[in-house]
C-alpha cells in the first residue's frame, strides 16, 4: 500500500504496534506538583462545601445534552480516525470504559475532559485541522489520562466557578471568596496539564509528535516554518532571562491561566521523557492500579515537596534563584533584591566619606571591627 493511498484512508488499527500499560496506576505519570496541589485545593477552607453543593447542582445532563444536539459524536461512523485513536488509548492506558468523544465547530485549537459522573473529551475542529495523526493521538492520549485520573471533576467545577465569579462580581465578599478557590483550581490544573502530557506521551510514543503539537499548538499549522530545538530554547531563555521584575511579571501573567505555557510544558514533558521514571515504565515497570490502596500520602508528600526543591535548587529564574540562596543562607539579602529589580528600586544616595579628623574616620584604634557577613 502506497504511503498516499495509506494518508487518505483511516485504517481501524493503529498506524504501528505500541506498547501497553495494564492495570497502571495514574501515580506512574503524575508530576508530583499535580498530586501535591490537589490535597493542597482540598485543603482550602471552604472547598468541601462548595464541592458538595456544586456536585448535587452543576447542570450534567444538560452539558451532555447541549454537546449530543450541537456537535458531532466520534463513532465507527462519524470521525473514525479519532475513534480508532480513543479506543486504542484506552486500551493502552488500561481505561475500560471508553469516555464519549464529541468534536465542536470551533476554529480555535482546544480539548478538554469533563464531566462529574462520567468523563466527556471534546475537541475543536480547529485542533482537529491542524495536527496530524500522530500528533492527535498524543493529544487524545493527554484527555484520557485526565479521563483516568479523574481530572474531568475539578474542571467541570472550574469552568462552572469562573462563569459564576463573572456573575457574582458586584458582590464584593462572594466574589473574593469565588476567586479564591478559583485561583486555587487554576494552580492545580495547570500542574494536571503536565501530567496529562506524560499520559499522552505514554500513549502515543513519539516524544517528537508530542513536541510538534505543543509547537503547532503556540504557532500555528506552519511547521516548515519552525524548529523544535529552537522552539525548546525559547523555554529556556523563559526560565533564566531577566530579573526579579520579570519574575513576578511572569507570576502574574499565568495566574489568570488554566493551561501553563506551551513552552514549559514542552520543556517539562522532554525533560521527563529522558528520565529513568519515563524509561522504567516504557519497560514495564511501573505502580499498579491494584496497589493504590497500599500507597502511602506521606510518601506522595515527600515526593511532591523534593519535586519542588529540586525545582528551585535547579530553576535559572532570577526569583528561584534568590529563594534557593536564602535557603541556603546567602547574605545580604537588601543588595541582592535591589541588584535584582536593575534599577525598579533605588538604594539611594550614598553620605559622603568623613575627612580625616571628623568623627566617623577610620583611625585603625580600638572601635574597629572586621567586616560582618550580609554588611
Amino acid at each position: 500500500m502506497s504511503d498516499g493511498h495509506q494518508h487518505n484512508r483511516h485504517e481501524s488499527v493503529p498506524s504501528r504496534q505500541r506498547r501497553r500499560f495494564p492495570g497502571i496506576s495514574t501515580r506512574a505519570y503524575e508530576h508530583p506538583a499535580d498530586r501535591s496541589a490537589l490535597v493542597a485545593l482540598r485543603k482550602l477552607t471552604g472547598f468541601d462545601t462548595v464541592f458538595r453543593a456544586l456536585s448535587g447542582l452543576l447542570p450534567e445532563r444538560s452539558l451532555r445534552l447541549l454537546f449530543l444536539s450541537d456537535s458531532v459524536r466520534v463513532s465507527d461512523r462519524q470521525f473514525t480516525h479519532l475513534n480508532d485513536m480513543l479506543r486504542d488509548a484506552c486500551y493502552i492506558l488500561d481505561l475500560e470504559k471508553v469516555p464519549p468523544m464529541y468534536v465542536k465547530q470551533d476554529p480555535n485549537p482546544n480539548a478538554m475532559c469533563i464531566g462529574m459522573d462520567e468523563p466527556i473529551i471534546v475537541v475543536t475542529t480547529g485542533l482537529v485541522e491542524l495536527l496530524d495523526e500522530e500528533e492527535m493521538r498524543a493529544v487524545v492520549g493527554h484527555e484520557v489520562g485526565h479521563a483516568l485520573s479523574g481530572h474531568s471533576v475539578y474542571r467541570t467545577i472550574l469552568l462552572f466557578l469562573t462563569s459564576l465569579a463573572v456573575r457574582v462580581a458586584w458582590i464584593p465578599l462572594g466574589n473574593v471568596a469565588i476567586m479564591a478557590i478559583v485561583t486555587a483550581l487554576r494552580e492545580w490544573f495547570r500542574k494536571s496539564e503536565l501530567s496529562a502530557d506524560r499520559a499522552g506521551l505514554l500513549v502515543g510514543q513519539d516524544v517528537q509528535a508530542s513536541m510538534r503539537g505543543l509547537m503547532k499548538i503556540a504557532g500555528g499549522n506552519h511547521l516548515h516554518e519552525m524548529n523544535v530545538d529552537a522552539f525548546l530554547e525559547q523555554a529556556e531563555e523563559y526560565e533564566a532571562g531577566g530579573d526579579l521584575r520579570d519574575s513576578v511579571l511572569k507570576i502574574l501573567n499565568v495566574l489568570p491561566r488554566s493551561h501553563p505555557f506551551t513552552t514549559v510544558r514542552a520543556a517539562e514533558l522532554k525533560k521527563w521523557a529522558a528520565s529513568r521514571d519515563f524509561q522504567r515504565i516504557m519497560d514495564g515497570h511501573y505502580p499498579r492500579r491494584e496497589e493504590d490502596k497500599d500507597a502511602s500520602v506521606r510518601d506522595s508528600w515527600r515526593d511532591s515537596a523534593s519535586s519542588y526543591a529540586d525545582e528551585v535548587r535547579n530553576s535559572k529564574d532570577p526569583l528561584m534563584k534568590l529563594v534557593s540562596d536564602i535557603a541556603g543562607g546567602a547574605g545580604d539579602l537588601g543588595g541582592r533584591v535591589r541588584r535584582g529589580f536593575g534599577g525598579f528600586t533605588s538604594p539611594g544616595p550614598k553620605p559622603p566619606k568623613p575627612g580625616p579628623g571628623e568623627p566617623g574616620a577610620a583611625s585603625g584604634t580600638e572601635g574597629d571591627e572586621p567586616p560582618r557577613d550580609g554588611a
